[in-house]
């Protein structure tokens, strides 16, 4: 790989985004923390709302979890922001970001990708950062037939670019990369024309552009069937306090219960949570898929003139709170299935 010829063309193509000429850590660290297997489209508005919220490492450490978690609502990966929230309070602990990349290793959420990236483009230090975008390029530059999801593999592009990364410019170098990803090495359709370096690029020397990287097919979801739960009065809705055992953990969401054969969602409630609802009625369905799973929900609406008694993890919770509770795209789902468009 001509490592000038890239940097030349990401220096003239570079996408002006807010993350992008900037050595402050903190911003660095969120952006990736943020963005990671999230599209910078998608990441935009929350990235500037969350800075906005919390303006440097000191202001998230002040907060609370849920604060965090509210803010982060709808982005998915909740427990990035849980880590990055730990991450800031042990920083703010110590009175000052590592300036190593082992010091980074050893704070929460932080693999090998976070770390690379941010010692590189905020400290300009030479270390590979490797994410799917990486992966991706160096198995067409290099024409890699291996599965790039083996560790063996990513271990190859790692050690290929560490022996390249310019000492000068390793924070360009590591934008570069996934830059060239992003927008001209793309899985599909990729723009080889616009290519820097297709000159060097095996898989496009030898016509295989289309069949690399090579990637083992995702195992096949488990299909989950719920009763999901809209209670609601005129003022209040019914909310679960999820479990920490739980799939999105310490989120709040809506009283759901997998779907039994022959038995009424209310029969299955009351046994799930001691709770007693009324007949309810048929609101919708809605589908949530997650890395592994997919949420089949069935919503059943209830309109209650007044609460009902209720305990454990469940909460009535006004719908002014609603909003500042963090409540996960999944449910909200469920509430849009139900009519309930201005509640998210």
């Amino acid at each position: 790989m001509d490592t000038a010829k890239l940097l030349d063309w990401y220096r003239k193509n570079r996408r002006d985004l807010p993350w992008r000429g900037t050595k402050d850590v903190y911003r660095v660290l969120v952006s990736e923390m943020m963005l990671q297997q999230t599209t910078g489209e998608t990441g935009l508005g929350y990235y500037g709302r969350f800075l906005s919220r919390f303006p440097d490492v000191q202001a998230l450490a002040a907060v609370s979890e849920e604060d965090v978690l509210e803010m982060w609502k709808g982005l998915g990966y909740y427990s990035r922001a849980r880590n990055l929230h730990r991450l800031a309070r042990q920083v703010a602990a110590a009175g000052a970001f590592p300036d190593t990349l082992e010091g980074w290793r050893k704070l929460p959420g932080v693999g090998p990708y976070i770390a690379g990236a941010v010692t590189s483009i905020a400290l300009g230090l030479p270390h590979a950062a490797v994410d799917g975008n990486v992966l991706r390029v160096f198995a067409r530059v290099d024409g890699i037939e291996d599965d790039i999801m083996l560790p063996q593999t990513k271990k190859r592009v790692e050690a290929r670019v560490q022996a390249l990364m310019p000492a000068d410019a390793a924070g360009d170098f590591t934008q570069a990369l996934m830059e060239l990803g992003a927008l001209v090495c793309r899985p599909v359709s990729p723009d080889c024309g616009a290519c820097p370096v297709a000159d060097g690029c095996a898989a496009y020397q030898r016509g295989l552009v289309d069949r690399l990287p090579v990637k083992k097919p995702r195992e096949k979801q488990q299909v989950i069937s719920l009763w999901v739960a809209v209670a609601q009065t005129p003022d209040a809705v019914l909310l679960e306090h999820r479990r920490e055992e739980t799939l999105l953990a310490r989120m709040w969401g809506l009283p759901n219960v997998e779907k039994l054969p022959a038995r009424p969602a209310e029969e299955l409630f009351a046994e799930k949570y001691g709770i007693h609802l009324p007949a309810g009625e048929p609101a919708g369905h809605a589908v949530h898929v997650f890395t592994h799973r997919r949420w089949e929900m069935d919503v059943v609406r209830y309109t209650l003139d007044e609460k009902i008694p209720v305990g454990g993890t469940l909460e009535w919770v006004s719908w002014e709170q609603f909003d500042k509770k963090p409540v996960p795209t999944a449910f909200l789902k469920a509430l849009w299935a139900a009519g309930k468009e201005d509640s998210a």
